[in-house]
């Protein structure tokens, strides 16, 4: 990740349940601030948010704004 890139703000989308998957993951997609289907969250890009992005990337969609 660029200096440009950092800190951009990213829309995280949940779009598909975490029902069967792992609690980590499950616990991953919370920490995102996700609580249900659907949902969307703004969040600040970063490393620490991109390492939980690369976890739970099957699970969530994301834009950036």
């Amino acid at each position: 990740m660029n200096e440009e890139q950092a800190g951009k703000p990213l829309r995280i989308t949940l779009v598909k349940s975490a029902i069967g998957y792992s609690k980590r993951h499950k616990q991953t997609v919370r920490a995102l601030g996700l609580r249900r289907l659907n949902h969307s969250v703004t969040q600040t890009d970063s490393p620490v948010l991109r390492g939980m992005l690369a976890k739970v990337g099957f699970l969530v969609k994301v834009e950036e704004l």
